[in-house]
C-alpha cells in the first residue's frame, strides 16, 4: 500500500501517545482519520491540536463489542469507509500474575486484547467486504518477547496480539489486506497513569499500581522515544507492507540472545520417523505460505 492519502483511519487509544502520534502522521499522509479513545477530555485536547484537518473523535471503551460496533458505524458514517485499522490501545498494570486477581485480568485482557480482537471482528468482515484492500496494525510490545514477573498480565496480553497477528496476516494475504504487529519498546505516553481509567466494573477486588511507583514510571516514561518517530517508522512500513515493526533498535542484541537460549534448549536426539513424515507436509505448507508473503 504505497499511497494511503484519501483513505480512512481509526486509531483506539488515539488520544495520546502513539495513538495521537499516528493520527499526526497519518493526517500528513492525506488520511481522514478517526480518533478513538475512552476519555473525552483526552479526544477534545488532541483534536484541538490537529489544526482542525479532516479528523474526528469517538469516545470508545475497547472491552465492549457493543460500542466498537457503534463507534465503527458512527465512524464510518462521518469519514467513509475504514480501511486502515490501528488497534493501539493499551493500559499496563503493574503487577506479578501470582498476586493478580480475576478483575486484574478481566480488566488488562479486555483492553489488550479483546480490545484488538474486537477491533479485527468488527472492521475485517466490512474490509473484506468492499474488496479494496485496507491494512490492520495491532500494537503489541517488545514485551511480547520479552517477560519477566513484571507486569505479568500484560506480557500475557502482547504474547497473546503477536500471534493473533502473525495469524491474521496469512489469512487476510488473499484478500489484499496486510497486517503489521507494532512492538515498541519505551515510549514518551502515559500508559503508567493507567489505573486512573479503570472502570468500576472491574475496580472491587482489584489491585492498583503503588502511587510512588507510578511517579518513578512517568520519570522514566520522559526519555521514551518521541511517538511521532513511532509513528513515522510504523507508516513506512504499513507502506512497504512489513509485519514486525521495530521502532527501538536497542532491543536486537537482547531478542538474539534469548532466541539462540531458545533453540539451546531442543534436544539433541532424532524424532520419531511417524512424526517426521506427518510434519513435513505442514512444514511444506507453512514454507509456501512464508514465500507468498517473503519481504513483509
Amino acid at each position: 500500500m504505497k499511497d494511503l492519502a484519501g483513505r480512512t483511519a481509526f486509531v483506539t487509544g488515539g488520544a495520546n501517545g502513539i495513538g495521537l502520534g499516528l493520527a499526526r502522521v497519518l493526517l500528513d499522509q492525506g488520511c481522514k482519520v478517526v480518533i478513538a479513545d475512552i476519555r473525552e477530555e483526552s479526544i477534545e485536547q488532541a483534536l484541538a491540536t490537529l489544526d482542525n484537518r479532516e479528523v474526528t473523535g469517538i469516545r470508545l471503551d475497547v472491552a465492549s463489542r457493543e460500542t466498537f460496533a457503534a463507534a465503527a458505524d458512527e465512524a464510518e458514517a462521518r469519514m467513509g469507509p475504514v480501511s486502515l485499522l490501528f488497534n493501539n490501545a493499551g493500559i499496563n498494570l503493574f503487577r506479578p500474575i501470582d498476586e493478580s486477581s480475576y478483575e486484574d485480568w478481566d480488566w488488562v485482557l479486555g483492553v489488550n486484547l479483546f480490545g484488538v480482537i474486537n477491533g479485527v471482528q468488527t472492521f475485517v468482515p466490512r474490509m473484506k467486504a468492499r474488496g479494496e484492500g485496507g491494512h490492520v496494525v495491532n500494537t503489541a510490545s517488545m514485551a511480547s518477547f520479552l517477560a519477566s514477573g513484571v507486569p505479568g498480565i500484560y506480557n500475557c496480553s502482547k504474547y497473546a496480539v503477536r500471534g493473533l497477528s502473525e495469524s491474521l496476516r496469512h489469512s487476510l494475504h488473499p484478500h489484499g489486506i496486510g497486517v503489521s504487529v507494532l512492538c515498541p519498546g519505551l515510549v514518551r505516553s502515559e500508559i503508567y497513569r493507567s489505573d486512573e481509567i479503570r472502570p468500576a466494573a472491574h475496580a472491587e477486588g482489584g489491585n492498583s499500581t503503588d502511587p510512588g511507583f507510578v511517579e518513578m514510571l512517568g520519570q522514566v516514561h520522559q526519555i521514551g522515544m518521541d511517538p511521532v518517530e513511532v509513528a513515522e517508522k510504523t507508516i513506512a512500513a504499513v507502506k512497504a507492507n512489513r509485519f514486525y515493526i521495530f521502532p527501538h533498535p536497542e532491543f536486537k542484541e537482547e531478542l538474539e540472545e534469548v532466541f539462540d537460549q531458545i533453540l539451546a534448549k531442543f534436544p539433541d536426539e532424532t524424532p520419531d520417523p511417524q512424526r517426521i513424515a506427518f510434519e513435513q507436509g505442514r512444514r511444506d505448507r507453512y514454507a509456501q505460505e512464508r514465500a507468498l508473503l517473503k519481504g513483509e
